[in-house]
C-alpha cells in the first residue's frame, strides 16, 4: 500500500515535469553598438564594478567616449537590465515544485464515558502533497523564460535608444560648437567693421546714417553670438544628461560634422528593418502568448492532493497508517475565462504585431525622405551655394578696394557668405540626426549596410557578366 502511494507521488511528479521545454532564444544585441560594452549586471546580485575608464573625461570627448559613458551609466538602462535579471529570479520561482504540507490531529478527547479526558484519543500526523498535472510546471517554466526573453528584447530597445540620443546630442554639440566659433568670427568682422564706419563718420568721410548701420549690424552680431553661447551650454548639458550627470566636466567635443556618406537606396536599407527590435520582439511576444494559452488550458485540469500518515490509537495502544486523495470536482469553474481571454490577446497580439510592421516602415519612409534632403542641401550648399557666395564676396571686396563698392556692399556680401556657413551648419547637423533616427529603425551602422550594398552590387554586375559571356558562347 504504501509503495503504491510513494508511485502515485512520483508519477505526478513526472508528469509535471515530462513536458518540459528547452530555453528560449534570448534576444541578442542588434548590430548598432554591439561592441561598446553595456550596464549588465552579470554577478548575481553584487553591484555592477565600473572602472575609472568609463569616468567623463575633462578635456576633450569623443562620440565613442559619450556612447561608452551613456551605455554605461544610463539610469533608465540599468533599471532596465535589473528587470531582466527580476524576471530570470520569476523563472527560477516557476520551476519549484509546491511544498508539501504536514498536518497534525488531535481527535476524541475531553469527552464522556469511553472517550472521557484523553482516553480514547486518537493522534493523526498526515503528509500531503499536491500533484500539479497536464505539465503545469513545464509550462509556467516556459512562460516565465518568455516573459524574461520579452524583457531582454525591452532591454535592447532602450539600449538602442539610448545610443541614438546620445549620438544625436553629441551632434548638436559638434553643431553648435561650430556655431558659436562662426558667431564669434562674424562679431569680429562686424566689430572691425563698425570701428572702421565709426572713424570714417567722425571725420567727415561718410554718413553718420551708415555708422548708424553699422552699429545696428554690430547689435544684431552680438546677440546671435550670446544665443550661440547658450545653445552650445544647453547642448553640452543635454548630452551628459544621457550618462546621468547634470554638469559637464568635458571641454570640448571632437568629432568631425563634416563627414558624410552616401545613402543606400531606399529597397535595400528595408531589408535591415527586421534588426529593429520593436518588430523583432514580436516573434518572442507571440510565442510567450500561446504559452500562456496552453497553460490556461493546462490549469483547467483539477491537481489532486496525496496524503498519508500515520494514526495513534491510545485506547487500544494501536498504531495505523492513513492515506488520502482529494481531487477538486471541475463543475462550474474550468478555467474557461481566462482560456477565452489567451485567445483574443493571441488576436490582439497579431494585429499589434502588424500594427508595429507598419509604424516602424512608415518611419523608416519619413527618416529616408529626411536624410535624403539634408543629403541633397548639403552637397548642394557645399558644393555650389558656399563656392558661390565666397566668389562673389571676393569680387565685391576687389571691387571695394577699387572704388566701385562701398564698405557695407562688403558687409552684405560677408554676411551672405555667414548666412550660407550657418545654414550649411544646419544641414550637416539634420543630416547627422536624420542617420541616427535610421540607423535606430534598422538596428545597423551606415557603413555595414553600405559593405552590404556593395557587394551585392558586385555579385549583380559579376551575375550579369557572366550572363554575358554565357550569351557569347552561344
Amino acid at each position: 500500500m504504501y509503495v503504491k502511494i510513494l508511485g502515485v507521488v512520483i508519477l505526478g511528479i513526472v508528469l509535471s515535469s515530462s513536458s518540459y521545454a528547452e530555453e528560449p532564444f534570448r534576444a541578442q544585441p542588434r548590430p548598432l553598438g554591439k561592441d561598446i560594452k553595456t550596464y549588465n549586471p552579470i554577478n548575481g546580485d553584487d553591484e555592477f564594478v565600473i572602472s575609472e575608464g568609463y569616468n567623463e573625461p575633462t578635456g576633450s570627448i569623443t562620440l565613442r567616449q559619450a556612447l561608452s559613458l551613456a551605455l554605461i551609466r544610463n539610469p533608465q538602462l540599468k533599471a532596465f537590465s535589473w528587470e531582466v535579471r527580476a524576471r530570470e529570479a520569476q523563472a527560477l520561482q516557476a520551476g519549484l515544485l509546491p511544498n508539501p504540507e504536514l498536518e497534525s490531529l488531535l481527535e476524541d478527547f475531553g469527552g464522556t464515558g469511553s472517550v472521557e479526558g484523553f482516553k480514547g484519543t486518537e493522534t493523526t500526523i498526515l503528509l500531503s502533497q499536491l500533484i500539479p498535472l497536464a505539465g503545469k510546471i513545464s509550462k509556467r517554466k516556459k512562460l516565465a523564460a518568455l516573459n524574461t526573453n520579452l524583457a531582454g528584447w525591452d532591454y535592447e530597445t532602450v539600449r538602442l535608444d539610448v545610443f541614438t540620443n546620445t549620438a544625436k546630442a553629441f551632434t548638436d554639440v559638434l553643431a553648435a560648437q561650430k556655431q558659436l566659433k562662426l558667431s564669434e568670427e562674424l562679431a569680429a568682422l562686424a566689430k572691425r567693421v563698425y570701428n572702421t564706419v565709426a572713424e570714417q563718420a567722425s571725420a567727415g568721410e561718410i554718413s553718420p546714417i551708415q555708422e548708424r548701420r553699422a552699429k545696428v549690424a554690430l547689435s544684431q552680431t552680438e546677440i546671435s553670438l550670446a544665443r550661440a553661447r547658450r545653445e552650445l551650454e544647453a547642448a553640452r548639458k543635454q548630452l551628459v544628461l544621457q550618462w546621468g550627470s547634470t554638469q559637464p566636466l568635458f571641454e570640448y567635443a571632437d568629432g568631425n560634422l563634416d563627414q558624410v556618406l552616401p545613402i543606400p537606396s531606399y529597397d535595400h536599407l528595408a531589408e535591415f528593418i527586421s534588426q529593429n527590435p520593436d518588430i523583432a520582439r514580436w516573434a518572442a511576444e507571440m510565442e510567450q502568448r500561446e504559452a500562456a494559452l496552453k497553460l490556461e488550458k493546462a490549469k483547467a485540469i483539477p491537481d489532486p492532493i496525496v496524503s498519508g500518515g500515520y494514526r495513534h490509537i491510545s485506547e487500544k495502544d494501536d498504531n495505523a497508517f492513513v492515506v488520502g486523495l482529494s481531487i477538486p470536482l471541475p463543475f462550474f469553474d474550468r478555467n474557461q475565462g481566462n482560456i477565452l481571454e489567451a485567445r483574443r490577446r493571441i488576436s490582439q497580439g497579431e494585429e499589434e504585431k502588424r500594427s508595429a510592421e507598419v509604424g516602424a516602415y512608415a518611419s523608416l519612409t519619413a527618416a529616408y525622405k529626411d536624410l535624403t534632403s539634408a543629403y541633397e542641401e548639403v552637397l548642394l550648399l557645399k558644393n555650389e551655394i558656399l563656392r558661390d557666395a565666397q566668389s562673389a564676396y571676393e569680387s565685391i571686396f576687389e571691387g571695394y578696394r577699387e572704388g566701385k563698392f562701398s564698405l557695407l556692399d562688403v558687409l552684405d556680401a560677408q554676411r551672405t557668405v555667414f548666412d550660407a556657413d550657418f545654414q550649411y551648419i544646419q544641414a550637416l547637423r539634420s543630416y547627422h540626426l536624420s542617420l541616427a533616427n535610421l540607423e535606430r529603425l534598422t538596428g545597423t551602422p551606415i557603413e555595414e549596410m553600405q559593405q552590404s550594398d556593395s557587394k551585392a552590387d558586385g555579385d549583380k554586375t559579376r551575375y550579369q557578366s557572366s550572363f554575358k559571356k554565357a550569351g557569347e558562347i552561344k
